[in-house]
């Protein structure tokens, strides 16, 4: 069997002597992989970066198989970020992350999009980081897991919220939370906008990155730990202050 997709390249690995196994984020089949041959030549490795756009076609005798990609690249994300460490970074754990939670084969086209519009805030955007931070939270309501930061989980008040309880996912007001403040997870201000507008300050954006990530370990990796890429992105992001 045969077809033809969009894709982003989430990670390419060696496989054998001359090949890769490459993995995609496609627009209409999933997470997906496939075998490259000869993914290991110079060209082939520049093309196979993470973050990179690709036009995918997937060949495989029965579809259960593995299979083989022939991809041609439609945009190099990934090269255009290589005087920017930071952004990089973050493109590179964007990857990682929709790599490790998403399950194989299943089409997720809301979350291929907002992947294309985060790959883009990266590589141009003022307001990159809080993108990146509502990515995550976008692909945690996909997946089934999404915070609900519109009242208080107590009072019902739309208003002063500034903790989500690390157990529902809800907000919670700053009166209603007082006396579990410590149990609470903070609730950066720049979340509750409507879309992006600038770069949050660096605290709210480690709080919002600490939440995704709290919510991502919990419960889409079942307590494990989130991918080394991100945690890199972290410390980075760290780093930059």
């Amino acid at each position: 069997m045969e077809w033809s997709d969009s894709g982003i390249v989430l990670s390419a690995r060696r496989h054998g002597e001359t090949s890769s196994l490459v993995m995609l984020l496609t627009k209409q089949h999933g997470r997906h992989a496939g075998l490259v041959r000869g993914g290991q030549g110079r060209r082939a490795r520049g093309l196979y970066q993470a973050g990179n756009r690709v036009s995918a076609v997937w060949r495989a005798r029965l579809e259960e198989h593995l299979g083989n990609y022939v991809c041609e690249l439609v945009h190099a994300a990934a090269a255009g970020l290589l005087d920017d460490a930071l952004r990089l970074a973050a493109l590179s754990s964007a990857c990682s992350v929709v790599e490790a939670a998403l399950p194989e084969r299943h089409p997720y086209t809301n979350i291929y999009g907002e992947f294309l519009s985060l790959a883009e805030d990266i590589e141009n955007g003022a307001a990159w980081t809080e993108s990146y931070a509502r990515f995550e939270l976008t692909l945690l309501a996909e997946l089934g897991f999404g915070l609900d930061l519109s009242a208080c989980a107590v009072s019902g008040e739309t208003t002063d919220l500034i903790y989500v309880s690390p157990r529902s996912g809800r907000a919670v007001s700053a009166e209603a939370g007082t006396q579990w403040r410590k149990k609470l997870l903070p609730l950066p201000a720049f979340l509750l906008r409507p879309e992006p507008a600038e770069p949050p300050p660096a605290e709210e954006l480690r709080a919002a990155l600490n939440l995704t990530g709290w919510f991502l370990s919990g419960h889409v990796f079942a307590g494990a730990k989130l991918p080394p890429a991100r945690e890199r992105f972290l410390e980075r992001l760290a780093l930059r202050g």
